[in-house]
């Protein structure tokens, strides 16, 4: 891995000429956006530690081996990876109850999960994750992010670790408070600004250094990066996980194992889909599982609490102008050098520049046309999107989206199941022809059968499936009660245009078939056993 892993760095601080990375003005903006980054990770990164009960070089160190090895390896330039909150709640209890040194095996286990899942090529089935549900992510994302900021209008020092990140603190009043919102402002309308101006350097860094000079050159008295916590160290050391090797052990970091992994690939491959919108990219599932999973598995080794993409920071770096591998290799090696060298200058940042960067990004990231379509889309996707939103908010968002994608597949279920119907002609030969139109599934399954009348019908009759599509093993059964309803009348039936897989295992219940040359070949989604042998369907 380290081969690949230098050798992708290199590509990515000499890129090629096809994609225009070779022009020193694109260079520039992005290392000027990975320093942004890196700046605005700081504070996420001790706040999420202290949510997650672990020291904040903890977070830090999992922030830059993250972010880093994401940035070489993973499946979309300018998406930013670090320490998450998403899953600093899930670390606590595990921390809690068991130790650090737990967690550190936890996350060697996440990661390894992360590249199965990677390499077995499942991060495809994020497309299954309806539009609707996307839109309620972002929303939710976004105010989860504008609630996070909330806390650092706390006196520092005061708030408290609770189960959703750092709550219960003494609030700012007085004219500490009015400066804190007037330097907060001061950034956001730079930010907003500054681009009609020029794009030489990037709006949010100098929101950060204008409000920074003010704030030291005046004396303000404002919260620093370093009333938070010292972010001084040394270089990550090789650690291996100080846990007994035992079955009780494996029992015990398994379901945390498990919950981390989901929660880091689904928020992932979410923000890798909304990055590609943005930068016009496509692909690369996979791959950032992959990646995500060879970065937790080496953070895990180097002291880390792990870690996934980072919606926040990925918004910042792509409006900031971030499109290559290289404003995340920057943003990595310039949070390891605050680390190393620059701590006592980056702990005079005022936490209210970082406030006001962040206030942007929640502004750039909710889906404002949502609210507009709210009343113009489907009562379902409306719900959806509303729904996604509050369980974000309200809980995770590996939670909110697992509820949006199961409520909007039973919306759909229950849609085409609906969709059944069946036209019939008697042909000249006096048989009855039932066309039957629409999905056949296990929700249309009941609907299929009252279409038929076999104490009417004639001694003959034909089911034509030329418009409609057998899914799944409730289909099948449905098929064969129909057929031995027929078959009790001493009728006879004939099932046309049917799939080869469908009649290969209808053949069981010993029912006429007419295998027409122009039959469907689709493969059906069920595994069902047959005398002959076992028949495992593809889709």
């Amino acid at each position: 891995m380290a081969g690949s892993l230098m050798a992708a760095l290199g590509d990515a601080i000499t890129p090629k000429k096809p994609r225009g990375a070779t022009d020193p003005r694109q260079i520039k903006t992005e290392i000027l956006s990975g320093l942004t980054v890196a700046l605005a990770l700081v504070p996420e990164a001790v706040a999420f530690a202290f949510v997650a009960g672990v020291p904040p070089l903890v977070g830090l160190y999992a922030a830059f081996i993250v972010g880093l090895i994401t940035a070489v390896l993973g499946g979309r330039p300018g998406m930013i990876s670090g320490a998450t909150g998403a899953l600093a709640v899930v670390m606590v209890s595990l921390v809690a109850q068991h130790g650090i040194e737990y967690l550190f095996a936890t996350v060697v286990l996440m990661g390894l999960i992360q590249i199965f899942v990677g390499v077995m090529r499942w991060g495809k089935f994020i497309r299954l994750v309806p539009h609707p549900v996307m839109l309620g992510f972002v929303n939710g994302l976004a105010i989860v992010i504008f609630l996070a900021q909330l806390t650092q209008f706390q006196v520092p020092g005061t708030a408290e670790v609770t189960g959703h990140g750092m709550s219960g603190g003494e609030w700012l009043s007085g004219p500490r408070l009015y400066l804190m919102l007037a330097l907060v402002a001061l950034t956001m309308a730079i930010i907003w600004g500054l681009p009609k101006l020029t794009t030489i350097i990037p709006a949010p860094l100098a929101g950060i250094g204008v409000v920074a000079v003010v704030v030291i050159g005046l004396g303000l008295d404002t919260p620093l990066v370093g009333d938070l916590a010292s972010i001084e160290g040394g270089l990550p050391p090789f650690h291996i996980p100080a846990v007994p090797l035992t079955l009780e052990t494996f029992q015990i970091i398994l379901p945390y194992a498990v919950i981390l992994a989901a929660i880091g690939l689904i928020e992932s491959l979410l923000t890798l889909n909304l990055v590609g919108e943005i930068t016009g990219q496509r692909g690369g599932a996979s791959k950032e599982c992959v990646a995500q999973g060879a970065a937790n598995t080496v953070t895990g080794f180097f002291g880390g609490m792990g870690g996934c993409a980072m919606i926040g920071q990925s918004m910042i770096n792509v409006n900031s102008g971030g499109r290559m591998r290289l404003s995340g290799i920057a943003a990595a090696l310039f949070l390891l050098c605050f680390i190393l060298f620059a701590a006592p200058v980056i702990e005079l940042v005022p936490l209210a520049a970082l406030v006001g960067v962040m206030f942007m990004v929640v502004i750039g990231t909710f889906a404002w046309n949502s609210l507009k379509i709210l009343t113009k889309v489907p009562f379902v996707d409306a719900f959806v999107i509303v729904l996604v939103t509050a369980v974000t908010v309200a809980y995770d968002l590996a939670t909110a989206v697992v509820v949006g994608v199961i409520v909007s597949a039973l919306a759909y279920a229950w849609q085409n199941a609906s969709r059944i119907r069946a036209r019939t002609h008697v042909t000249p030969e006096g048989a009855k022809v039932y066309a039957v139109d629409g999905p056949l599934f296990f929700g249309s399954a009941e609907g299929f059968s009252e279409l038929f009348d076999p104490e009417t019908d004639p001694k003959l009759v034909i089911v034509d499936f030329a418009n409609s599509r057998v899914a799944d093993q409730s289909a099948l059964t449905a098929i064969e009660a129909v057929a031995a309803k027929y078959e009790a009348a001493g009728k006879k039936l004939e099932l046309r245009h049917l799939s080869r897989d469908c009649h290969y295992l209808l053949k069981k219940a010993g029912q006429l078939m007419t295998d027409s040359e122009d039959d469907p070949d689709y493969a059906l989604a069920v595994d069902y056993g047959v005398r002959t042998g076992q028949l495992g369907a593809g889709h």
